[in-house]
């Protein structure tokens, strides 16, 4: 499992992460929702390591996070993570793209790998792609590519911070299948995320965020039904409203005619 205790996070005089508490455990989906600015990203990257924290500790199947680079290294052998941006190499090939982690860690025999990016790439629905560069292809694509290059090292964990933040509103869902598909497969998940409808389908359970702590958890269907919490209630009212805003306008764009 993944386990956080008591962790504090610090930039400057800026506490983002003010004593947090969390456990995920195998074969979970976690979808973490709150504001901008609310420390979630902070959160996410603090488990990988790209942040240091400050005070408390993270666990990854029993062992803290941290110490010498090759201990680091070993506990991120189990955690992949996806990003807002892609971050692919525009200069390699999709096949590259996805070859680089697991041949600089000797993850695999050469036949090995070129299995397994064939069936990554086929989960993706991507392998038509193989051989493309990632300029060629669109932002839903990318993504989609950046998840099987997570996927390549075999993690037993994944992490997405906003996967489809930056893509445009049509391009969201063919990524947002990919992850559900990930779900049903069993993989044990940490998503941030501001799809609210997502996370209330794909979550076993949702964690809200504001200024820095946990302010409240359960199940998708009390947190979206009947948060307890003032400032959830605020929160998801102002999101679900911005999501039937945007989707009239893309209903109006079209010509479509919203039955009420």
């Amino acid at each position: 499992m993944i386990e956080l205790k008591n962790v504090h996070k610090n930039f400057g005089k800026l506490e983002v992460l003010k004593g947090v508490d969390l456990t995920v455990k195998e074969g979970e989906v976690v979808a973490i929702i709150g504001p901008s600015g609310s420390g979630k990203s902070t959160m996410l990257r603090s488990i990988n390591h790209l942040e240091t924290i400050d005070g408390g500790e993270i666990l990854i199947d029993g062992k803290v996070m941290g110490g010498s680079a090759k201990q680091i290294k070993e506990a991120r052998l189990n955690l992949g993570m996806v990003f807002q941006q892609f971050n692919l190499f525009p200069h390699l090939t999709v096949h590259d793209n996805i070859a680089l982690a697991p041949k600089l860690n000797h993850r695999f025999e050469k036949e090995e790998l070129e299995k397994t990016i064939d069936e990554l790439l086929t989960k993706v629905g991507l392998l038509d792609k193989k051989n493309n560069y990632p300029p060629q292809l669109s932002g839903g694509q990318q993504q989609r590519i950046a998840i099987a290059r997570a996927l390549a090292m075999k993690p037993k964990y994944m992490l997405f911070d906003e996967p489809t933040s930056a893509l445009d509103p049509e391009l969201i869902g063919e990524v947002l299948r990919v992850i559900r598909q990930l779900a049903d497969d069993g993989m044990t998940m940490v998503i941030v995320t501001h799809e609210m409808s997502f996370a209330r389908d794909i979550a076993d359970r949702v964690i809200m965020i504001d200024g820095g702590v946990i302010i409240e958890e359960g199940p998708p269907r009390q947190i979206f039904s009947s948060p307890k919490n003032e400032r959830t209630k605020t929160f998801l009212k102002s999101i679900l409203e911005r999501e039937e805003s945007v989707k009239e306008g893309l209903f109006t764009t079209a010509g479509i005619e919203i039955e009420e």
